[in-house]
């Protein structure tokens, strides 16, 4: 495994590279960073060359702010001229939670070079929060209910005072009841930990800041860091863009059946969260329902055209930790089914 500093037009990105061949790009998702991605890049099959960058805001990459107005652009535009300097022209793109939330946007914008997505527990394409169905309506005219507000406030905390006890709510505590489904452990828990606590944080970083809402529960995104930037309020156009293109690759989507994040009743969501009378003044599910991100990943997905979706029994939100020989299965076969017709170097 390899590991370097990339100076692009925009900022200074740390990569984990691996292997030579037909490019594959691998996008980590939040409250965590690229070390995620070693033991697939590893399991790659020869011909295949891995490249797995930290995102603004994470991991070892310069600490530059996330502007969220643009939802998740500053990240497409970081990894598009990340790619520009690595000399790869096409690729395939795999995403994890945040990631899979990028690929959405990375999707309308650069998708004649892309050959083939994998989506592994994937953000919803209508953004985390503030949407009411299927269709990714809102649920309130400021997206109330999304945004950095609704993170805990403790657990961007402990990840700042690097806080690697098991006490209920740190960081691997969140990590092992919710990344994965218990009694699962990660072999490497602590690596992976190192790379949680490694998100930059603060008002202007993770997790962002936020504006006092009239409507239930009384606060809207920001325009700062992160949980913003993947607020249903910035989404802006990305889904009809994506369904507009007229290169559409074909789409692995591969998710956890007892996925506590995303999912149509996600624990991190508000809606949900009310509903179970966790937060108060719940004005109920008519007014403010659980935000359905499955089904509004499948609804795109349906209206976009080529994907496949995978359902593994038992697991968690990182299916590609939880089992791994099943998902690079699944993941290889996709990856071949879209052969690159030019030679390695050029690609």
């Amino acid at each position: 495994m390899q590991e370097f500093a990339v100076q692009t037009s925009r900022l200074r990105q740390w990569v984990r590279q691996h292997g030579e061949g037909t490019a594959v790009l691998f996008i980590h998702g939040n409250a965590s960073d690229s070390v995620y991605w070693e033991e697939v890049m590893l399991a790659l099959p020869e011909g295949y060359r891995a490249i797995a960058p930290d995102l603004r805001g994470y991991g070892q990459t310069e600490d530059v702010l996330i502007d969220a107005t643009r939802g998740v652009m500053d990240w497409v535009d970081d990894l598009l001229a990340l790619l520009k300097e690595l000399n790869v022209d096409r690729y395939h793109v795999v995403g994890h939670s945040l990631g899979g939330a990028v690929i959405w946007g990375l999707l309308a914008a650069d998708a004649p070079r892309i050959l083939s997505v994998t989506l592994a527990a994937p953000g919803s394409p209508f953004g985390f929060g503030g949407t009411r169905d299927a269709e990714g309506n809102p649920t309130t005219p400021d997206f109330a209910g999304s945004g950095g507000g609704t993170v805990n406030p403790d657990f961007p905390a402990r990840i700042a005072r690097q806080d690697t006890s098991d006490e209920g709510g740190s960081p691997r505590d969140i990590m092992n009841r919710f990344y994965w489904k218990p009694p699962f452990r990660a072999a490497r828990e602590d690596a992976l930990l190192e790379g949680l606590l490694r998100e930059k944080t603060g008002p202007d970083r993770y997790p962002g800041d936020f504006v006092a809402s009239e409507n239930w529960p009384g606060m809207a995104p920001g325009i700062h860091g992160p949980i913003n930037a993947i607020s249903a309020k910035y989404v802006g156009d990305t889904v009809q863009r994506l369904l507009a293109q007229t290169h559409k690759p074909p789409v692995l989507w591969i998710r956890g059946d007892s996925d506590q994040i995303v999912s149509d009743q996600s624990l991190f969501e508000l809606g949900t969260l009310g509903l179970l009378g966790a937060v108060p003044g719940y004005p109920g599910q008519d007014a403010y329902p659980p935000q359905p991100m499955v089904s509004q990943t499948r609804h795109v997905l349906e209206a976009y055209g080529p994907f496949k979706e995978v359902v593994f029994q038992d697991v968690g939100h990182t299916p590609y930790i939880e089992k791994p020989d099943e998902f690079m299965a699944e993941f290889v076969a996709h990856l071949k089914s879209t052969q690159l017709e030019t030679s390695p170097a050029q690609s």
